[in-house]
């Protein structure tokens, strides 16, 4: 079936944080998508909806089937019912892991520039940002591990884990299975388990596949996975986490029971089930075609009218991340302007820990992403020309 990449969604008076929290600009920052949610799960939502009761729900068994056979078949990753713990959300789910497998005090390596809530998943229970910044490889537009670095800090003895973000946001990176098998032998090495972040793993570019971490090293570490970043559903509140190593589940389990993050919005469990469909998969392989087809755009025109400017290739997520240091710009400076002067909202990089660079939402219609670039490439034009 074909579905309809071209409209453009109807967010405003929703409550849309993306959409209604400044309804004067075009926004290209928040990481959800601007494409209608798939039919398949609005009717799904719809039919349990019409049942009129929203009662205390228990987890049916389809739900854990559903996300067994997901990812069983698509990346032959496969675990048990008694391995998942459905959470509320990613990022609470990010806390717990670190509350339950660290301590106050102690590090956790993380590469950045990050995912901003990375810094307060990691401080807010009392541990200690370790940052490992990537490196910007040139001869293929991309960010790399720093290895050298990254193993002195995770032998480091006051480390207590490794948080990774399996893809990587907001550098776009599809870690590859021989860079994934790296961390992995080090973390091993030293004894220092890893918590991954993979909310973004299905979105990735045509022809390109993510290797879960949990299938890898499934007795080292804890993953979480949600189809609200993909299927664009964040406020049906649904995400699981999931590990093989049955102390590490024990323990995550106690901390979801002293802080009561297990309960489920019950439309979301619906909508995880439509989402981890055979529709889903179809739905999903043409989405990332139109996102990875805005890429290009934003590529070919940058490198038209910005040739200096760093755009990394975007291998996965939606999410494209641009250095302006080599035009004497910063990501602060060009936000700021384009608010004002073009009413275009895209992310400066400095909440992510790079001040120099930008990361701007490329999952929208075509129509939205050609009218994103023209004022975007025009307020930069404009900052260079005053400076």
């Amino acid at each position: 079936m074909q579905y309809d990449f071209t409209t453009e969604g109807a967010p405003r008076g929703t409550n849309s944080v993306k959409w209604d929290k400044r309804p004067d600009v075009l926004p290209m920052w928040v990481a959800e998508m601007d494409f209608p949610v798939a039919p398949f799960i609005t009717e799904a939502v719809r039919r349990r909806v019409e049942k009129g009761i929203f009662g205390y729900t228990l987890m049916p068994d389809s739900y854990y089937e559903s996300v067994i056979s997901w990812f069983g078949r698509r990346y032959g990753w496969h675990f048990t019912a008694e391995q998942i713990a459905p959470v509320c959300g990613i990022v609470p789910g990010a806390s717990i892991a670190v509350k339950a497998l660290t301590s106050p005090g102690r590090k956790v390596v993380f590469f950045t520039p990050a995912y901003n809530c990375f810094f307060k998943n990691v401080t807010n229970p009392g541990a200690v940002r370790s940052e490992c910044v990537l490196v910007w490889c040139e001869e293929r537009k991309r960010y790399e591990v720093d290895w050298a670095d990254f193993e002195a800090r995770i032998a480091d003895p006051a480390t207590g884990a490794f948080l990774l973000c399996n893809p990587h946001n907001p550098c776009g990176r599809l870690w590859s299975e021989e860079e994934l098998r790296r961390m992995g032998d080090i973390c091993l090495k030293y004894g220092v388990p890893v918590i991954s972040d993979e909310i973004h793993c299905e979105i990735v570019a045509p022809g390109s596949s993510y290797v879960p971490f949990g299938r890898l090293y499934p007795d080292n570490s804890v993953s979480f996975v949600s189809p609200t970043k993909p299927f664009s559903i964040p406020g049906l509140q649904v995400a699981n986490i999931i590990t093989a190593n049955a102390d590490f589940f024990a323990r995550i389990k106690h901390v979801m029971d002293v802080w009561e993050h297990g309960e489920l919005n019950q439309l979301g469990i619906v909508a995880l089930e439509a989402a981890y469909s055979p529709e889903g998969e179809d739905w999903l392989d043409q989405m990332n075609e139109v996102v990875h087809g805005n890429f290009q755009l934003l590529r070919d025109r940058f490198a038209e009218e910005f040739p200096q400017v760093r755009v990394a290739t975007l291998e996965a997520t939606y999410l494209d991340w641009l250095d302006f240091a080599p035009v004497g710009l910063t990501g602060k400076q060009i936000q700021d302007h384009l608010l004002e002067h073009e009413k275009l909202w895209i992310n400066a990089g400095d909440i992510y820990g790079g001040p120099s660079c930008m990361r701007i939402n490329l999952a929208c219609p075509r129509s939205i992403m050609k009218k994103a670039l023209d004022l975007y490439c025009r307020g930069i034009h404009e900052l260079l020309a005053g400076a």
